[in-house]
């Protein structure tokens, strides 16, 4: 599925596994990391896959945005290295897939940042997780902003303010992961998560996920208003039309494409 420099990307059946694989730099996120990623993901979502993993080859999942790369740049520079870093976040997000981040390791920074914008993330016990700016002098106000959407004000700030990391299961507890595993359970868990997530209906699930992102962060009246009435179309869908039938006719559904 293409050759990358710093990724590794195979199609397995229904799922799309992207690994960054530049683990001799921690996975950190340099322009080139970036770009190739965002070109990965738009290629996963442009097909007919019904899930993306996002995984990580080495010891750390991810160091975040890679200093190197960053202190070279000037105002422009870094603005420009920023905007590719949200627009990839923004295509995790916009995929009609179910996007899943497969963490070991520290996800730190733009790391921490990945795993809050994938729809799902299973951890590993080995997992850790922080925004390490504020104890240092760059602070993570671009990674803040999905994984204040994940833990609420008050856990961000203790993340953003104190930059000291969290465990896997500290990362659970405040809503950041789904599921903490052992080690050598990560892939099985992995699996079978993407597996429940990814059944029933293509088409619904697709209007399904981009609705609770437009709703999300609005008022309830507003969320409601945009909801009733994308539920109100997705009820003429053929899915959901197959979907009710079955139900009536006590039968396993046939879902359309």
């Amino acid at each position: 599925m293409g050759e990358y420099e710093h990724l590794l990307v195979k199609r397995e059946d229904d799922t799309v596994t992207i690994t960054m694989n530049r683990a001799s730099r921690r996975n950190s996120l340099s322009e080139a990391h970036l770009t190739e990623l965002l070109i990965a993901f738009r290629a996963a979502a442009s097909s007919d896959a019904t899930g993306i993993v996002l995984a990580a080859a080495g010891p750390v999942f991810s160091a975040g945005h890679d200093f190197g790369d960053v202190a070279s740049r000037d105002l422009i520079g870094v603005r420009k290295l920023l905007r590719l870093c949200t627009d990839l976040m923004g295509v995790i997000q916009a995929a009609p897939q179910v996007v899943l981040a497969r963490v070991h390791g520290l996800a730190t920074a733009a790391g921490c940042q990945l795993v809050a914008s994938c729809d799902l993330a299973v951890a590993a016990e080995s997992a850790g997780f922080a925004l390490p700016g504020g104890k240092g002098g760059w602070f993570c106000h671009t990674p803040a902003v999905p994984v204040a959407r994940s833990v609420g004000r008050k856990r961000l700030m203790e993340l953003a303010l104190t930059g000291d990391p969290i465990d896997a299961a500290t990362a659970l507890d405040w809503g950041l992961v789904n599921r903490v595993v052992p080690d050598d359970e990560l892939d099985t868990a992995v699996a079978e998560l993407l597996a429940r997530a990814t059944r029933g209906s293509r088409a619904s699930k697709v209007i399904g996920k981009q609705t609770l992102y437009a709703q999300l962060d609005r008022p309830e009246a507003d969320a409601y208003a945009i909801a009733l009435e994308v539920m109100a179309s997705a009820s003429q869908l053929p899915g959901a039309k197959e979907g009710m039938a079955a139900f009536l006719e006590k039968r396993h559904p046939s879902w359309p494409d």
